[in-house]
């Protein structure tokens, strides 16, 4: 484990000799409300390292190193946002081995199916939810984070062949460059919607509106306490008692400590006197009439898909999931789908369908 900045320092300078590495992270969503990166693995073909950056180390010298080789990840995109809310960070080169192994076909996607695959070997999935910010990290917590990083250049190395083999390496680049893209766009919180939870739609107007007040209530408390809502108070417990309170009844409470019980206790009362004039309306779903000839195009782009994933032995959702289809067969000019998917389907560039 890597905890100061003289052995970092080592690190990096050691890391400078190496063409490849592989990264992961480890994070606290779900034991913090204000997420934290709390551990950086990497392995290279010389041996495999822990960081630790909750050592307050400068992580920027390490960033800037590894950024400057071929990275490994598996399902980058995540690990991308968390490492760029913590500093600098933009690789030159990335493989992505969940991106290459959905190009090539394979069954198993998750990183624990390609090691048993490629290696015969099973990895403990134990620590999955595990707290990450806990110090020190018990053995099976580090294994499991060293797992994560240890088979990864190999798997990188073969699933590359595959693809190059197949002709399918710019499928694979086009489709790394869009996932890194999507990872640089950050969406504002929409304070008007953020309360409709799964299974809200069911509730009454009034029902919503004690549900509203409820979920801002429960952002507070964890907010306060650092801890996910969910610790607050689940999902499923707002929906009843927002449901049981605006019929009059009496209802279950969730369990709470004495403060949030009274807290709780005052945002029930002041929800029961919103007027119903500030009750969210019901929303009208308004069914767009589909006009015929988007219909006949969609379904002559799903036919060809669907024969084309036969032949080449793929989900037909990797050559065009539904949605990027109905994007298109509404606006043949849609950038929904990537070139190469548009290739396989016959359809001109976007550019050339808007001309």
């Amino acid at each position: 484990m890597i905890s100061d900045d003289a052995h970092l320092a080592e690190l990096v300078s050691g890391l400078s000799a190496s063409t490849r590495i592989a990264l992961d992270t480890e994070a606290d969503s779900l034991h913090c409300y204000f997420e934290k990166l709390c551990l950086i693995q990497i392995s290279t073909e010389d041996g495999h390292w822990l960081v630790d950056p909750l050592a307050k180390l400068n992580l920027q010298p390490l960033f800037d190193l590894v950024c400057s080789r071929r990275l490994v990840f598996h399902g980058a995109d995540y690990d991308l946002r968390l490492l760029r809310r913590t500093g600098h960070f933009e690789p030159v080169d990335l493989f992505d081995t969940m991106i290459a192994a959905r190009l090539c076909g394979r069954a198993g996607l998750g990183l624990a199916a390609l090691v048993e695959e490629f290696f015969g070997i099973k990895l403990s999935k134990a620590s999955q939810k595990a707290n990450w910010a806990i110090r020190p990290l018990p053995p099976q917590m580090v294994e499991y984070a060293l797992n994560d990083t240890r088979h990864l250049l190999e798997i990188a190395a073969t699933l590359e062949g595959d693809l190059r083999h197949l002709g399918r390496w710019k499928w694979f680049e086009e489709s790394r460059d869009r996932m890194i893209a999507s990872t640089r766009e950050t969406k504002e919180r929409d304070d008007n919607k953020v309360w409709k939870i799964s299974g809200s739609s069911a509730l009454s107007p009034h029902s919503q509106a004690i549900l509203r007040i409820l979920w801002f209530w429960r952002d507070s408390e964890a907010r306060g306490w650092d801890r996910p809502p969910f610790h607050v108070m689940g999902n499923d417990e707002m929906l009843r008692v927002a449901d049981q309170v605006s019929k009059g009844g009496s209802y279950s409470a969730p369990r709470m400590n004495g403060r949030r019980r009274k807290s709780f206790e005052v945002v029930l009362a002041l929800a029961l006197q919103i007027p119903e004039n500030e009750w969210p309306k019901q929303e009208k779903i308004r069914r767009k009439r589909t006009p015929k000839e988007h219909m006949i195009r969609f379904d002559a782009m799903k036919k060809i898909r669907d024969r084309v994933a036969g032949e080449l032995g793929l989900d037909p959702s990797i050559i065009a999931p539904r949605g990027a289809l109905e994007a298109t067969a509404e606006n043949p000019a849609s950038p929904a789908l990537m070139n190469w998917q548009r290739e396989l389907l016959g359809l001109p560039s976007p550019l050339e369908s808007h001309a």
